[in-house]
């Protein structure tokens, strides 16, 4: 997840999400699903800024290769916070990240049997 500065334009954001992506694939990784949330207030004053623009990437790739992509973050201006996740394999595969790429539909849970009633 990336929290950009409010007062950027939509052209802005999306240059800024293009080089994250660019650098992701550098490291021969791909960007699986980018969501953008929009204009978010905080829960709390950061850096004097009380809303941000929500970005969520879905990533593919070796843990080495999220360094530079973290020191991108860092340092650019824009860019008020960041937070990069690892999902656990399971809910990596679940969500068609991992494996043949298609997402795994949930299994289907058994059909309760009805409670006997009360012959009393």
């Amino acid at each position: 997840m990336v929290i950009f500065q409010s007062d950027l334009d939509e052209s802005s954001v999306s240059a800024q999400v293009k080089k994250i992506a660019q650098t992701i694939e550098a490291g021969e990784g791909t960007v699986a699903t980018t969501d953008v949330w929009g204009l978010r207030r905080f829960a709390y004053e950061i850096n004097h800024k009380n809303e941000g623009i929500y970005v969520v990437l879905e990533i593919v790739t070796e843990a080495p290769n999220l360094d530079d992509l973290d020191r991108q973050l860092r340092l650019a201006d824009e860019v008020v916070r960041h937070k990069i996740l690892r999902l656990p394999e399971r809910e990596a595969t679940r969500r068609g990240l991992l494996g043949d790429g298609a997402p795994a539909e949930a299994p289907e849970e058994p059909a309760a049997e009805p409670a006997p009633a009360d012959a009393g």
